[in-house]
């Protein structure tokens, strides 16, 4: 694959803020409407909206900013976004083991979501990659000696995976009713795999394929928005019942998060070129 850029580093590190700036702005509407549902009982449930409004302003001014190098501001934020979704993993682990059974399919349907936090995790963490990979200078960017391009890969492919098993939780929960939404548990997964295999070894048709799968997952994603306000359309009022039927319906700001990650694919896969094969 070539590259037509002449700052292929500058580029992906734009677009891995954008990436950040679409799993924060899922995080920030989702946990809106979810916390909101539960009355905000636990005041650091205010946290994860501050975090992802920070990082979504932070990734907006990394994609317009054409200057090379990290900027210290954003870097912080995106630090300070990744700690607080670590913190959201534990709140939410917790909310699911003190049920009665613990970890079973009702609590795994009906408590505190892991994939929220998880996708804050991940926001913060493709915000930091960008920051990285924006102050590589004229090299190629590494992270911990290890070539970017393969590490933002691996993190692209197993955050894949982790929205893959909860749209699948969640679909399960709904029994597939509409045959579309068997799209998120196919398509993905594939993405996934191809791009998990990139970074392991590296190809140019390898890529190519991986980049047209990572395209219809963004896709994809785009599309789930859709497929999921036909859902809320469909509760008892309609959109006159919004109010309780955005609470009730399949969440809006969930398939988005397969188009930011996606995008963090894409982003890992145009740096390969500058790493070595292997």
């Amino acid at each position: 694959m070539r590259l037509r850029s002449r700052r292929p580093a500058h580029d992906a590190g734009r677009t891995l803020n954008l990436s950040a700036a679409i799993l924060a702005l899922a995080v920030l509407a989702d946990s809106g409407v979810e916390h909101y549902r539960g009355s905000f009982h636990n005041k650091t449930m205010f946290a994860p909206l501050a975090a992802a409004a920070l990082a979504i302003a932070a990734s907006l001014y990394g994609v317009s900013d054409r200057r090379r190098g990290r900027h210290g501001g954003r870097d912080a934020i995106y630090a300070t976004a990744a700690a607080v979704g670590v913190a959201g993993l534990g709140f939410h682990l917790y909310n699911v083991t003190k049920r009665p059974g613990g970890f079973t399919w009702q609590n795994l349907f009906y408590a505190a979501p892991i994939g929220a936090p998880a996708a804050l995790l991940l926001s913060g963490l493709l915000g930091r990659g960008a920051e990285r990979v924006r102050d590589a200078g004229r090299g190629a960017p590494t992270f911990f000696g290890a070539p970017a391009g393969k590490v933002l890969a691996a993190t692209s492919a197993v955050g894949l995976a982790g929205t893959v098993g909860e749209a699948g939780l969640l679909h399960f929960r709904g029994a597939f009713q509409n045959p579309a939404m068997a799209l998120p548990v196919t398509l993905p997964p594939v993405a996934a795999g191809l791009l998990a295999a990139a970074a392991v070894r590296p190809g140019r048709w390898l890529r190519r394929i991986a980049g047209v799968w990572l395209s219809l997952t963004a896709a994809l994603g785009l599309a789930g928005v859709g497929f999921h306000l036909f859902g809320v359309q469909r509760g008892m009022g309609g959109w006159r019942n919004w109010s309780q039927n955005l609470l009730n319906g399949p969440p809006l700001p969930a398939p988005p998060s397969f188009t930011g990650l996606a995008l963090a694919g894409l982003a890992a896969l145009s740096l390969m070129p500058e790493d070595a094969d292997g």
